[in-house]
């Protein structure tokens, strides 16, 4: 169980519930709790089944929980006072004897361990007292309901590491809603409590307690011991009388005495609290399963819209889309086009003459293309880019996390980024220089031909990039239209230098380089979303390792009892 204990602790700490999803702040509230109450007193006690009886004293603010608790002791041992909140630091109390059963390691282990008197809530005062008997501790817990966020967390998390609640109420305060919060918590987990109406006038003892009796009966505290201290004097110690504590001194210090009572109360209690935890790892694990899948749609709205973007890109960089405007001007400039696409389809051999008569000493107008080239493939990446980065901060301001997220960004992610113009210049004029290699490579045993001298490896580069652009046209002649005359007409003059299988194969080389680079433009862009996503550090496996390791839990407890689990899924 021990064993079993640790890796559920371990599973819960893995556990990561960063986004703001419905429900999330308080199942990280209890991700918590769960965790301190197994490093608090869940783990620690398992280990130590023999240690003394731990009785914290818990209640509402001006209870008189630390007057009950000297009086208890029969000495001043912890502060009362009139301002609040009174009780900062919580002050242990237990025989010298068991001195070795509180140290560092054991109980509230993150509390420094001092013997002096301090309100410094991050120390737990230890106090020896032969007037308390071995076997029995006495905590002396800050108020449930304090003013001071900090007394009200360590309030909470001091009655999770009891092995009894001595809950302290008072005719004034009894009906509360924070304690029956506290109580009704105690009554779900079986945890052993006994209730103290302090401070209560002789006269509404009867109508008080019966009330309060029967409220414990109706919250499932029927069997919880019901003691009453009657409002009276304290001495100029500050402590009741002892016939007014006397019941619950003898209560507690017969408990003291049987060990084998003792056990009992501890077994309850630890028995409810693994019980307990094991059922809440449970909404935990479904708590970080909705923000898995939270993580897995964003992410998702971020990656259809950048695989769109790159879709599209090169759908446009394909279909003719860019064989218009400057491109095309330039291009026609370069070999005087109009009549050379008039007689394409019925002249090619005469066409391949004339232009390698057209091309010679035109590598201004070749550079001219490229230029074009460059500027058009620029602006068509950028627009799909800003697109790009518009739909997914669209998408993902439409649930609330992703609104956090984007508000935690640092930058505006709805923009491409500020360098990415940049990028894609770079990246283009990188596409053209291999587009020029590519020519280069494939020529280098036809540079002494007349038409490779005669295109030049601009000029061929050119039209190469224009055969590229009209990947997917199907265009087979001037009747496709302009820009697929284009593409045809470069394609001739490829073929007249390289032959057919040749062209094919740079076309397609290049095309392949073209959609790598943009890929890798958008994938930078992609990133600055899903960078945000990895850095929640949100593991797909947590989930199902918690509930696997609860089932651990579960199957032992059944096992020790006799039983076994019927669907692997909690008790009640």
């Amino acid at each position: 169980m021990l064993t079993a204990l640790l890796r559920m602790r371990s599973a819960l700490q893995d556990v990561r519930l960063p986004l703001e999803l419905p429900g999330a702040p308080e199942q990280r509230d209890a991700q918590q709790e769960m965790v301190d109450q197994l490093e608090d007193y869940v783990i620690p006690r398992l280990m130590t089944i023999d240690a003394p009886l731990l009785t914290v004293v818990g209640g509402s603010t001006g209870a008189g929980k630390s007057t009950l608790v000297n009086s208890l002791v029969g000495r001043r041992v912890t502060q009362p006072g009139l301002l609040r909140p009174t009780t900062r630091s919580p002050v242990l109390v237990h025989n010298p004897e068991d001195a070795m059963w509180f140290k560092q390691d054991r109980l509230l282990p993150e509390l420094e361990r001092v013997d002096r008197a301090t309100n410094d809530p991050e120390a737990l005062q230890l106090v020896a007292s032969d007037t308390v008997p071995p076997g029995l501790a006495i905590l002396d817990a800050p108020d449930i309901d304090s003013v001071e966020e900090r007394n009200r967390t360590l309030a909470a998390q001091l009655l999770a590491a009891a092995d009894l609640w001595l809950f302290v109420t008072s005719a004034a305060r009894y009906a509360d809603q924070v304690p029956w919060d506290f109580l009704r918590k105690a009554a779900d987990r079986s945890a052993a409590v006994a209730i103290v109406l302090d401070r209560t006038a002789p006269e509404a003892v009867e109508t008080v307690s019966t009330h309060l009796a029967r409220m414990l009966a109706s919250r499932g505290l029927k069997d919880s011991p019901l003691f009453v201290v009657v409002e009276g004097q304290v001495d100029d110690e500050g402590l009741l009388p002892p016939e007014s504590v006397a019941a619950i001194r003898g209560w507690l210090e017969s408990l003291a005495a049987d060990a084998e009572a003792r056990t009992a109360v501890v077994k309850q209690t630890l028995e409810g609290a693994v019980r307990t935890l094991a059922r809440r790892t449970h909404f935990v694990a479904d708590a970080a399963t909705e923000q898995i899948d939270a993580v897995r749609r964003l992410r998702d709205d971020a990656n259809k819209s950048y695989d769109q973007a790159a879709a599209q890109i090169a759908e446009a960089s394909a279909d003719g889309t860019l064989l218009r405007g400057e491109v095309l001007a330039r291009w026609q400039e370069f070999v005087g086009t109009g009549e050379l696409l008039r007689s394409l389809e019925t002249r090619v051999g005469w066409l391949r003459d004339r232009v390698v008569n057209a091309l010679k000493g035109k590598p201004q107008q070749a550079e001219r293309v490229t230029v074009a080239v460059e500027s058009g493939l620029e602006t068509l990446i950028l627009e799909h880019a800003e697109a790009a980065a518009e739909r997914t901060e669209a998408s993902w301001r439409s649930i609330a996390s992703g609104q956090i997220l984007l508000a935690d960004a640092g930058e505006d992610l709805g923009r491409a980024s500020r360098d990415f113009r940049r990028r894609a210049e770079r990246a283009v004029r990188d596409w053209q220089s291999d587009v020029l290699d590519m020519v280069r490579s494939e020529g280098a045993d036809k540079r002494s031909t007349a038409r490779f001298l005669a295109f030049g490896v601009n000029g061929l580069s050119v039209a190469l990039m224009v055969v590229v652009f009209a990947h997917t046209a199907g265009v087979t002649g001037a009747e496709a239209g302009i820009a697929g005359g284009s593409a045809v007409l470069g394609q001739k003059l490829l073929e007249a230098v390289f032959g057919d299988q040749a062209v094919r194969t740079l076309a397609e080389r290049a095309r392949q380089d073209l959609e790598s680079k943009v890929s890798e433009l958008l994938d930078t862009e992609r990133r600055r979303y899903l960078d945000l996503l990895d850095s929640l550090e949100i593991s797909p496996q947590a989930p199902e390792n918690l509930r696997n390791a609860s089932r651990r839990v579960d199957d032992l407890r059944f096992a020790a009892k006799g039983g076994a689990p019927k669907d692997g899924r909690p008790d009640a």
